[in-house]
């Protein structure tokens, strides 16, 4: 079976949705196409000086306080 991610993006809302992408990551354009996507409620955050890799154990570069206010946020 072939998924493509994008495909229904938009059927995800109201349902909120975090991207968070490195300013120098690969994958960023990825990240942008699928926000552009997506239905609201959602956020995009970009992390200047990040590479794809780098959100994964960069402590100083992971956005934490963002993570930790749109969990407060959405979560219930």
């Amino acid at each position: 079976m072939n998924f493509y991610p994008l495909n229904d993006i938009e059927t995800i809302s109201p349902h909120p949705m975090l991207f968070i992408a490195g300013a120098d990551a690969h994958s960023r354009e990825f990240s942008e196409e699928a926000y552009k996507l997506a239905g609201q409620p959602k956020e995009l955050v970009i992390i200047p000086g990040a590479g794809h890799v780098d959100l994964y154990d960069r402590i100083d570069l992971i956005p934490f306080d963002k993570l930790t206010s749109f969990f407060q946020s959405h979560l219930r």
